[in-house]
């Protein structure tokens, strides 16, 4: 009886063996193709991604010098490198670091998409917090974990709240029940990961330092939502791996398959800017911090009406108020400054932004931050003197467009017209920024500016598909139809 079983259970996986192997090599002779959200295909795992070697099943930590992974690593970690920025290089090495070690991202619970804490390994090694104390003459030590550090936000591209693959059901009944009013239609579908490191880029290239630096990663994890089939096939590939050696080296990858998405970098001490906001009402600023708030605010300002971000509400910005720090000098009665008040403005979810037109159905989706007191005071001259040399100049204008057609170009279903469409709203916003900087407008001024589309013109250069190019020739347009709800 125990022979027939024993010779059962090899059959059984030899057969596993013939499927997985036929499967993979089924996949390396075909070209990975774009599958449509609605078909029934849309469940199957993206194969153009390359493997991630450092998430099996299982322990973390378990066989890893045995697993046959094929030298793939290095294909992700070409993805995750950018040699002009060695920190931000190293702060993803962290996090896969951490996630090799078992500390997995953990699900941010808020919002309407799948979004993602990512953590360092701190606290991995134990031998360094060890608590010692002497009961009844006895040295008792107990292991004492090291708290964790959040090091950045993760968003997967296919957990987006309209995502094949959100994990938050409220959007899944919006869709189902109000289809008509599903998304918003002046956005391209998930696309919100390469609208965060747009957002970043924007930041960076105007030096106005409010957005955490973003940036496109692929990232891994047992925590992520992925589809049954591909838990099932990491996990009958982990199986024969570790069973038969031989052929597992011929897997294309073991573990889960890497996701794409936005990788920004968590700030600390920041919080909502409806707390500050509300603060600031009751207790107001000094006249200092009042004013280095009102440079933060009119940069938010700035990156927001270039993005035309969608989804700008007084939640969805933080607040870093440091509090003037006071010392006792010893007499009671006099006390000296020991470090003056600061304020910081951090400007996150980013996700809905750089539409393809302005908004022109229900909703208007306005900037909320038009209704502060802050919004009514003129920009500063030390603002002006910051964006308004950059933004008149149509070589840079040009250099950034480019640079967002490299960052948008790496996402599979990169449309060129609708990214031209995408960049002639944000020619408009730009020409109407620089237009109100010029004339010391305040920015509820600003917003009350007539939308405005600065497009190319619709000639071609050159006949052939390899030289065939857009005109350097603009046209400027006035958008004439305007959203039911001016309101919201």
């Amino acid at each position: 009886m125990t022979s027939d079983t024993e010779e059962a259970t090899t059959e059984a996986a030899a057969a596993a063996v013939v499927v997985v192997v036929e499967e993979e090599r089924v996949r390396s002779l075909s070209t990975a193709s774009e599958v449509s959200e609605d078909s029934a295909t849309a469940l199957l795992p993206d194969v153009t991604f390359g493997p991630a070697n450092h998430t099996g099943m299982g322990s973390p930590r378990s066989n890893r010098e045995s697993q046959p992974l094929l030298g793939t690593r290095h294909e992700l970690d070409d993805f995750n490198h950018w040699p002009d920025d060695p920190h931000f290089t190293d702060l993803v090495r962290q996090a896969e670091t951490a996630i090799e070690n078992g500390i997995y991202p953990e699900r941010i619970y808020q919002g309407s998409s799948g979004s993602y804490f990512v953590k360092n390994s701190n606290g991995i090694s134990t031998t360094s917090c060890l608590d010692k104390r002497k009961i009844f003459g006895v040295t008792s030590v107990k292991t004492v974990p090291l708290v964790q550090k959040v090091i950045s936000v993760y968003k997967p591209k296919d957990e987006e709240p309209y995502g094949r693959l959100n994990p938050k059901w409220t959007k899944w009944l919006h869709k189902v029940c109000c289809p008509c009013c599903f998304g918003r239609s002046c956005l391209v579908p998930n696309q919100g990961y390469l609208s965060e490191a747009g957002a970043s880029l924007v930041d960076q290239k105007l030096q106005l330092n409010v957005v955490p630096k973003t940036r496109v990663v692929k990232l891994a994890s047992e925590t992520f939502n992925y589809t049954r089939i591909d838990r099932e096939k990491s996990r009958a590939k982990k199986m024969v791996s570790e069973r038969f050696p031989k052929v597992g080296r011929h897997f294309h990858r073991i573990g889960l398959p890497p996701k794409v998405g936005s990788f920004q970098v968590f700030v600390e001490g920041f919080k909502d800017a409806d707390y500050w906001l509300r603060r600031f009402e009751a207790e107001p600023l000094g006249e200092t911090t009042s004013r280095q708030f009102q440079l933060q605010f009119e940069r938010l300002v700035i990156l927001d009406y270039i993005i035309r971000n969608t989804d700008r509400g007084n939640d969805n910005w933080l607040i870093k108020y440091d509090k003037p720090e006071l010392e006792d000098t010893g007499d009671g009665e006099d006390w000296s400054l020991v470090k003056p008040p600061e304020v910081k403005v951090a400007a996150i979810d980013n996700g809905l932004a750089f539409p393809f037109k302005h908004p022109d159905s229900w909703r208007a989706y306005p900037y909320h931050w038009a209704w502060l007191p802050w919004a009514k005071v003129p920009f500063s001259q030390e603002t002006r003197d910051l964006v308004l040399p950059l933004l008149s100049d149509m070589n840079f204008v040009q250099e950034l467009c480019d640079d967002m057609k490299n960052l948008f170009g790496t996402d599979k279903g990169f449309d060129r017209h609708i990214f031209e469409r995408q960049m002639s709203v944000m020619r408009g916003q730009i020409l109407n920024l620089t237009q109100a900087l010029r004339d010391s407008k305040s920015p509820v001024q600003l917003v009350q500016m007539p939308a405005v589309i600065v497009e190319r013109s619709k000639g071609r250069v050159g006949t052939t598909a390899r030289f065939r190019s857009f005109s350097d020739t603009f046209t400027q347009s006035f958008q004439e139809k305007s959203p039911f709800f001016s309101w919201c």
